[in-house]
């Protein structure tokens, strides 16, 4: 499905396909064995995990959120490694440690030590996205450049679709146990395929060759040159659009993963949901993101436009939770569809706006300030798994996660009016027209 992708999105004639055969099923992978490892808590607790181990309500958000407390400590050193010396030897320790760590949640009968794995795992876990997204800026031009981070974010949504029918049948058949160990052994495998086939740059490529090498480096040169510079990580860390898209992403991600940690445990709850079709139920706000997704990359780079792609796309699932409290749970269906509405929803501007993060910064900054506004995220996170869980947990119901949820979307909604601007050539997204910020 990835390379049938791949083919329609790669357009021939221009700078080196063979690019996108190369560098995207790879990170594509890399990143859904992350997304998978982290998020299968969420089928450990809709599956007797809690029952087994005698976890509370209020420890189990806590042990859904552990992950991103540890996922927000090493994002900026992390991502600064990456960009000053390697993203490839990074990710590659990177995967056998969260491997490990995942498999081994299987083997926990702790709850200490279990919510020290959660940690160790966020913490393995914490600079592969930004790495991943300063690696696809070295070989992707700003024309190419949503449609290659929304083939790498593909990887959330798919390892979601699949991973909710896998786990449900894993559990029903091996127990919760060995879906942990059977989902975090191939992480481990993969990192040896990975540190086979990816190159930090375009010039230690051997499958391209010297025109190719060339015509690449001049494109990407030929950009940076049309981004204002910025002194140093201080400067950019302090500039107004950054700040604001730090809040931005904290808030959007509150609701994200206020969502798809708890989603098998919403579904899980209604009368004559079984863990199987609770699999399979999980699965279709993630095959619709995927769709969706697609579009909005590929018109997102035609038009060279982010903005129309995050907040009407983040309105649209704040709607959809705010019509779920309304909703109540009078009717599984109806709130079936406004939950895949609402995940949906969430996935299409990841692509769009991580395109805009690198358009922003020249290449000396960029790493850091990617890193500074996902482990921002991180906390929105950790903050949403954990409260949407609490109240899941304590007030018998959904309604008072599903009013957080949108309330969080609409203001991130607000923020991105502010801090994404599209000019009328579509040729800067956003700059930063802050008198002190280069003083």
């Amino acid at each position: 499905m990835v390379r049938f992708v791949i083919i329609i999105m790669a357009k021939k004639g221009k700078i080196a396909t063979s690019r996108w055969y190369h560098i995207i099923p790879v990170v594509f992978i890399t990143y859904s064995l992350a997304y998978l490892d982290r998020a299968n808590i969420g089928f450990g607790a809709a599956a007797g995990m809690a029952r087994d181990l005698h976890i509370s309500a209020t420890i189990s958000s806590l042990l859904g959120s552990m992950f991103f407390l540890g996922y927000f400590f090493f994002q900026i050193p992390g991502t600064l490694y990456a960009a000053n010396r390697s993203a490839r030897k990074l990710i590659f320790w990177s995967l056998i440690l969260w491997g490990l760590f995942a498999a081994s949640t299987g083997l926990i009968t702790n709850i200490k030590i279990l919510l020290v794995i959660r940690f160790m795992l966020g913490l393995a876990e914490s600079a592969v996205l930004p790495s991943l997204f300063l690696l696809l800026s070295r070989w992707f031009t700003r024309k190419e450049r949503s449609k290659a981070n929304t083939l790498l974010m593909f990887g959330n949504p798919v390892s979601m679709l699949w991973m909710s029918v896998i786990s449900g049948y894993l559990i029903h058949t091996v127990g919760w146990r060995w879906m942990f160990i059977w989902e975090g052994i191939p992480a481990v495998l993969w990192a040896f395929i990975w540190w086979k086939v990816i190159q930090d740059k375009p010039e230690e490529a051997l499958w391209l060759d010297p025109e190719e090498k060339k015509l690449l480096e001049d494109a990407l040169q030929k950009e940076q040159l049309s981004i204002k510079p910025v002194k140093n990580y201080v400067t950019a860390f302090k500039s107004r659009t950054v700040v604001l898209l730090c809040l931005l992403y904290v808030l959007w991600s509150f609701s994200m993963y206020g969502f798809v940690i708890w989603l098998p445990s919403i579904f899980n709850a209604a009368p004559g949901i079984g863990i199987v079709k609770t699999g399979w139920l999980s699965a279709v706000p993630y095959l619709m993101a995927l769709i969706a997704m697609f579009f909005a990359s590929y018109f997102s780079d035609k038009t060279l436009k982010r903005k129309p792609f995050v907040w009407p796309f983040l309105l649209l699932g704040a709607l959809a939770f705010y019509c779920l409290y309304l909703t109540g749970t009078n009717n599984f269906w109806i709130s079936f569809m406004l939950l895949s509405i609402a995940g949906m929803a969430m996935y299409v501007p990841y692509g769009p706006f991580f395109a805009s993060l690198v358009e922003i910064l020249p290449a000396n900054v960029a790493g850091g300030a990617i890193a500074l506004i996902n482990s921002f995220g991180a906390l929105g996170s950790f903050a949403g798994s954990y409260i949407v869980g609490y109240f899941n947990g304590n007030s018998g119901g959904f309604g008072t996660s599903y009013i957080l949820m949108a309330g969080s979307l609409l203001f991130s909604v607000l923020l991105a009016f502010i801090a994404i601007k599209d000019d009328r050539g579509g040729t800067k997204i956003v700059t930063l027209a802050v008198a002190g910020s280069y003083g």
